[in-house]
Parts: structure tokens; C-alpha cells; sequence
């Protein structure tokens, strides 16, 4: 039974994660081919949207810190919640692409901070031996959305595109409501000096943003692949990305779970090789059963992987809270920062080669390869912890 607190926390984690990238992010997947289909976008214009979003989330991953130190983390929790509702009502306002542009990136922004706050300020309350489970819970908040998105989007735009900007919005808002009361009292302390990354840290930062550039394929171009890649239509393409979202909906909580009981390095370890594998199975065969299983399981690692990440800063801070936030913050920017790039090199491709769908896939497979070599970079092996300021280091034993 969880203390009330750490319930509502998990509660405000969940929504936090299910709005700021179960919907501001995945949700536009399975409208990109509706989109291009409707003539509001070229396949071009509708690619760079997707690339704006995760534009955002970079520099709301490098900002979230910075704000926080001037503004409680739960107020700006909730502000950025709010934003992204106000986003999908403003895309329901058919106007020239830049305004959509701006509010793509704007749903970004807003869901990078989240990401970067969230889960600090959850897990700053929560008892050591419920780490893992409850960050589980947080982050099915993404596959919650993937499968509401999923289910309820094609429902809707067979009445009109803009309903479901309107009905995204509406729930959004619905959601940053139910969780308003939600954080913790105690807003996050970043006034102290900044504890900095050493050995295991930086190969787990740099692991953790080659994972995001494996994910790329399947989270932004999954549904037009199906859809117009492979002819199969707008409604087959909606199932997959149901699949796609069922594998995210299980994967956090199936990764808690796993890395609660053999390690969090561990499962970092297996997790690795078997996403690089599941990217590149659309090479092998475009067969519906093997689709089925590259959807489900890139779904799971999709938000499963955060978790993971997130439980394996823990291990290397040795419980500091300080220490975790900084390695946290610093693998949070840079999964941004390499997913942000690696989205607008694959629309660029995309837009210039009319539909690159099999060197999207390589490219993310080829990412997720170097990751697993990272995982026995000798600075990797060893150092497993991370440097403390100067301000707060504490004298050895033989000193």
C-alpha cells in the first residue's frame, strides 16, 4: 500500500509523462499521413513538425533547471502542462505553417521540462525499495497516451482533422487539472552547486541519446511506413501504432519490474541489443506479424528505457539526490539533443529521397549498436559514481 503522498506523486508523474510526450509527441504519428492526405502539410512540412517537437524538448530539457532554480519545480510543472493543452487547441486554427511550427515546438518545450522535472521531484519522496516500481508507473503515462491516441484519433478525424487537435487539447487539460494538487509540497532545492559527471555517468548520458536516435523510425514515421510506405492505408497503419502503443502502455512497468530484481545496470545491459534488433526488423521482412513484433517492442523500450536510465542515475549517484538530478538532467538533454538532431537529418532524407524508409530504419539500428559497445567502454566499467562539488565533497577516511 502506498503512503497518500507518493500515490499522488506517482498520480502527477504519470500525467506529467502522458501529457508532455504520450500526447504532445505521439499523438501527431498517427496524424502525419492524415495530414498529408487532408492537404494541410506536404510530406516534408508534416516531417520537420515532428523534428519541431523534439527541437522543443531539447531546449526544455536545458532549460528545466534553470527555471527551477527561480520558480518552484511544481509550479512550473503545472504551467507546462497547461501549455501543452493550449498548443492542441491552437493547431486546431488552421493557419500558415509556421504557426504550427511554433506551437509543435512550443508542446516540445513543455514536454521536455516535464520530463527533466518530473520524475526528480516524484522520486525525491519515494522510498528506495519502490524506486523502481513507482517510476514504472510515471512512465506508462507514455504508452497511455500512445494508446489513447491510438484508439480515439482516427475515431475523430474521420469527422474533421481539427476535432482532434480540439478533443487532444480538452483532455490535456482535463488531465493537468486531476493532477493539479498532485506534486509534492517541497519544491526541488537547485540552489547548490552542481555535482558533476565522471566515468559510468558520461557513457550512460551518451547511451542514453544514441537510444533516442533508435527510436526516431518507429516514433515519428511507424504509421505512414504502413500507410503510405507500404500501401497498406491510413487504418492498418492506426493499428500498428495501437501495437506500437500496447508495447509502451506494458514496457515501463515490465522494466521496473525486471531491474528491481536483477539491477538496473543489468537490464541496461540486455535492453540495449534487443531494441537494436527490434529497430532493424522492418529490414528483414515487412511481413505483418514481424511489424506487429518491431511495433511492440520498440513501444516497451520506448518509454521502458527511461525508466531504466533513470533507475541506473540512481545506482552511479549512490542515493544522492543532488548527484541523480545532475545525471538526470545531463541524460535528459542529451536525449534531446541527439534525438533532435537525428529527427531533422531523417526528414531531410525523408523529404529529399520521397519516402527513405529503409536507411531510417538502419540509421537507428546503427545508433542503438553503439550503444551496446558503450555499455563496455572502460570508463564505463569502473568510476561507477559521480563527482561531487568541490562545496560538498566529504574528507576520505584517511584524511
Amino acid at each position: 500500500m502506498l503512503a497518500p503522498g507518493v500515490a499522488r506523486g506517482a498520480w502527477a508523474g504519470l500525467c506529467a509523462c502522458l501529457i508532455g510526450i504520450g500526447l504532445a509527441r505521439f499523438a501527431y504519428t498517427p496524424l502525419i499521413p492524415v495530414l498529408i492526405g487532408a492537404g494541410w502539410f506536404a510530406p516534408g512540412e508534416a516531417a520537420y513538425l515532428g523534428a519541431a517537437n523534439l527541437a522543443g524538448y531539447l531546449v526544455g530539457a536545458l532549460l528545466a533547471a534553470p527555471i527551477a532554480r527561480r520558480v518552484p519545480a511544481a509550479r512550473v510543472l503545472r504551467f507546462m502542462m497547461v501549455l501543452v493543452g493550449i498548443a492542441f487547441l491552437a493547431c486546431a486554427i488552421r493557419l500558415p505553417f509556421a504557426w504550427f511550427f511554433a506551437w509543435r515546438f512550443a508542446a516540445g518545450l513543455a514536454g521536455g521540462t516535464l520530463m527533466a522535472l518530473a520524475a526528480p521531484t516524484v522520486m525525491a519522496i519515494t522510498p528506495g525499495p519502490l524506486r523502481g516500481r513507482i517510476g514504472g508507473i510515471m512512465f506508462s503515462g507514455v504508452g497511455i497516451g500512445v494508446v489513447v491516441a491510438g484508439t480515439l484519433l482516427p475515431l475523430l478525424i474521420r469527422a474533421r482533422v481539427e476535432a482532434a487537435w480540439i478533443a487532444l487539447g480538452m483532455v490535456t487539460l482535463a488531465l493537468a487539472a486531476s493532477s493539479w494538487n498532485g506534486w509534492p509540497a517541497a519544491p526541488l532545492s537547485l540552489d547548490t552547486p552542481t555535482a558533476r559527471p565522471s566515468g559510468g555517468a558520461w557513457a550512460l548520458i551518451l547511451q542514453y541519446g544514441l537510444c533516442s536516435v533508435g527510436l526516431v523510425p518507429h516514433m515519428v514515421f511507424l504509421v505512414d511506413f504502413v500507410a503510405r510506405g507500404l500501401g497498406r492505408g491510413v487504418d492498418l497503419g492506426a493499428v500498428f501504432f495501437l501495437v506500437y502503443g500496447a508495447g509502451a502502455l506494458v514496457g515501463p512497468l515490465a522494466a521496473g519490474f525486471v531491474s528491481d530484481r536483477i539491477g538496473f545496470r543489468r537490464a541496461l545491459h540486455w535492453a540495449l541489443p534487443v531494441q537494436a534488433i527490434a529497430v532493424a526488423l522492418p529490414l528483414l521482412s515487412t511481413h505483418g506479424a514481424v511489424l506487429a513484433l518491431s511495433s511492440f517492442i520498440v513501444g516497451a523500450f520506448t518509454p521502458g528505457i527511461v525508466s531504466v536510465v533513470m533507475g541506473r542515475a540512481q545506482e552511479i549517484a549512490g542515493g544522492d539526490p543532488l548527484r541523480h538530478r545532475a545525471i538526470w538532467g545531463a541524460a535528459t538533454a542529451s536525449f534531446g539533443a541527439f534525438q533532435a538532431i537525428a529527427a531533422y537529418r531523417m526528414a531531410f532524407m525523408f523529404a529529399r529521397s520521397d519516402g527513405a524508409y529503409a536507411t531510417l530504419f538502419t540509421a537507428g539500428s546503427a545508433a542503438l549498436i553503439l550503444a551496446c559497445l558503450l555499455d563496455v567502454w572502460p570508463m564505463g566499467g569502473k568510476a561507477d559514481r559521480f563527482a561531487a562539488p568541490s562545496s560538498t565533497r566529504r574528507p576520505s577516511a584517511s584524511a
